[in-house]
């Protein structure tokens, strides 16, 4: 946009900038978070967040399960572990190895949790992010599992930046971070891998392996599988198309499958999943086939495959994990979920259905460990009103429910159905509707259409408290740019192929009329991120569809979302704007540059975090200037805090998700 009058606001931090934020924040939290009805449920979200009640989801570490758990004695949360017969109990006694309110207070640091990276198998050590206020970048420090101590003589702990790091042995680490001028990517991300030993100063370490500016980032791992260790090295090139390297003697051996497919390894077995078509002499296995060969014989040339699934017009694979001896899939069969066990054996693969899943429900792989845990795996299955339930299970078993969440709102007589709409070129795009039977009115509908993401069902208390119990009815389209029917649904709304996204949008909301569950004036959307690019688009390009929208962490300005913060990374899924045949078709969607002073908007609330170093807010703070200035009806918040996910602690997202249900509530139930 010529002369942009509000680039000021892309100042993150500026005191002009935070003076407008605080501005807007206070007149929206007086419209819509200052009454009873807003306090009531603010309240009943956090009690939700805070109970005790929840599941402990565990990531299993050979005899440990380890959580972390925020609550209300907890804000900002403890990582903790426990033994797998201590977690099958009702009241499990965990190991509380960090508490982040107690570190936060004593470090007078506004400390959000970011991971931990356990080493194996001794797990006597362990490598901690922690953000300032929930921003991507981070510190890492290097923690002793014994002592609960950090470690201070001799430690692994790098400076705040956005990093990665991971164990090799006791002594040495793989690290990419800010290595100083020109050691990031122009995406932010580390541009560096290098080796790192004990007791040597940071700038000391081995240089593995540099990636150039335009990649995206470069790191460096280390498989321990005992009999397969290897080394290895990724550098993503743009945000689908990588190459993975094996270190060797010899020096860094490429694994030569196409840069679109992502591929991953187990013992002697090498896994490549297709995002194209990949052609082998006469052979040519489809786009989002699954194929296994063996690792060695590929290395020194062979490339034959077994085909270990292979797409329909229906069924798209999900996600796949191993344990010991065997490949668990999770397929979509038209977004649900069925479950299969692959088991290698002589010169063939055999394949039972591992399980039953429930219709109008997701079920996943929730964890599985081959190095240290045999043939157990995790899952965990749930629905729009079914709350999530973990199993345990051992391939051969039948599986046990470990914990169940509890029912948070009351769901009696609200049923789940499935629908499709005809999207303008004729593609039928499905979506769920979670409502009463036969009832009709105020009606939230999400979506989300890119980089592959699929939208499949889950529990989700929070809307059941804010939205269903008050009669609302809650929609969840699985538009093109997602991934539900394999890489082509994303890949044909890539680029110039983005309109796809919004025509499918578009026809789920019309659809949604045509059938009578709502009508334009009590049909809202909401969405986040990409999805925030998606509302925005709907509120330049099809106002006349909604009468509420809620916009959160979005993309906007799609002229300057390349140069600001991590925008730099997305360009293979938009387009460049620096390209004028890329930015021909750019500019037609993107919100910023297309908001009218005549046209009839829906009204609109744009959510953002001034933490936020993925999405960088000036989008939201620029668009909802813009619509000031064109007089059309607008509201704004900014958490001061918060990063990409717009909260920094369960407080935080109560008051959110409080002020979106009570702002879309104010607007669409009103509507006739």
């Amino acid at each position: 946009m010529a002369g942009d009058p509000y680039l000021w606001l892309e100042e993150v931090t500026d005191e002009g900038a935070l003076d407008w934020v605080r501005e807007r924040n206070s007149r929206t939290k007086a419209q819509f978070a200052s009454g009873d009805d807003f306090h009531d449920l603010e309240s009943r979200l956090r009690a939700m967040l805070d109970t005790d009640d929840r599941i402990p989801m565990p990531a299993r570490r050979g005899a440990f399960f380890y959580n972390f758990w925020r609550d209300a004695d907890h804000p900002r949360g403890i990582w903790r572990r426990t033994s797998l017969a201590e977690y099958r109990t009702d009241s499990p006694a965990w190991d509380v190895l960090i508490d982040v309110d107690a570190l936060a207070k004593a470090e007078d640091e506004n400390w959000v949790w970011d991971g931990a990276s356990v080493l194996r198998p001794s797990q006597e050590r362990a490598l901690i992010s922690l953000s300032r206020g929930g921003a991507d970048a981070g510190v890492v420090r290097e923690f002793d599992m014994a002592t609960r101590t950090f470690v201070t003589e001799d430690a692994f702990v790098l400076a705040e930046a956005k990093s990665n790091i991971s164990w090799i042995d006791i002594d040495t680490v793989y690290v990419g971070t800010d290595f100083g001028e020109g050691s990031m990517t122009d995406s932010g991300y580390t541009r560096i891998a290098k080796q790192w030993r004990r007791g040597t100063p940071l700038e000391a370490a081995e240089t593995v392996y540099e990636g150039i500016a335009e990649d995206i980032s470069v790191s460096a791992g280390y498989d321990r599988t005992p009999g397969y260790e290897r080394h290895y090295v990724s550098r993503s090139t743009d945000f689908f198309n990588h190459e993975t390297y094996l270190r060797t003697d010899s020096g860094l051996q490429l694994i030569e499958t196409p840069t679109d497919a992502s591929q991953s390894w187990y013992k002697n077995w090498l896994l490549v999943r297709t995002k194209s078509p990949w052609t082998i002499g006469e052979t040519t296995y489809p786009t989002g086939a699954l194929l296994a060969t063996d690792f060695a014989g590929f290395l020194t040339g062979s490339r034959e495959f077994t085909v270990l699934f292979e797409p329909d017009a229906h069924t798209s694979l999900h996600h796949y994990g191993w344990t010991e001896n065997h490949l668990l899939l999770v397929t979509l069969s038209d977004v649900q979920s069925k479950l299969f066990v692959l088991t290698p054996g002589a010169g063939e693969w055999s394949r039972t259905e591992l399980s039953d899943a429930p219709a109008m429900a997701s079920t996943a792989v929730a964890g599985t460990d081959p190095l240290e845990s045999g043939d157990d795996y995790l899952l965990t299955t749930s629905g729009y009103t079914t709350p999530t339930t973990l199993l345990a299970g051992t391939i051969g078993e039948p599986a046990t429910v470990l914990k169940q969440e509890p029912n948070h709102f009351d769901a009696a007589g609200i049923s789940t159905e499935q629908f499709f709409a005809e999207s303008l070129d004729g593609t039928m795009v499905p979506y769920f509707v979670v409502r009463k039977a036969g009832a009709s009115g105020p009606t939230l509908l999400g979506g989300y259409g890119g980089f592959e993401i699929s939208r499949t069902p889950g529990y989700n208390g929070g809307n059941g408290i804010g939205w269903l119990s008050r009669g609302g009815i809650s929609v969840t389209a699985n538009i093109r740019g997602g991934g539900e029917y394999g890489p082509e649904w994303h890949t044909q709304a890539q680029k110039s192929g983005r309109h796809k996204v919004y025509e499918d949008f578009a026809a789920v909301a019309k659809d949604l009329v045509a059938r009578g569950i709502t009508t334009p004036q009590q049909l809202g959307a909401v969405g986040g991120s990409n999805g925030g690019l998606l509302m925005g688009v709907m509120l330049t390009e099809y106002p006349e569809l909604f009468g509420a929208l809620v916009c959160q962490v979005p993309l906007l300005d799609m002229q300057r979302y390349h140069l600001l913060l991590a925008g730099a990374s997305w360009v293979a899924e938009y387009g460049d704007p620096d390209d004028p045949a890329e930015w021909a078709f750019l500019k037609e969607h993107s919100p910023y540059q297309n908001v009218s002073e005549t046209a009839d908007y829906p009204p609109i609330l744009l959510t953002t975090s001034t933490r936020d170093d993925r999405v960088h807010p000036g989008h939201a703070r620029k668009m909802a200037a813009r619509l000031e200035e064109f007089g059309h009806d607008v509201w704004y918040y900014e958490n001061i805090e918060g990063g990409h996910g717009g909260a920094a602690d369960n407080a935080q997202l109560a008051f959110a998700s409080a002020l979106i249900y009570e702002f879309l509530w104010a607007h669409l139930s009103r509507a006739a």
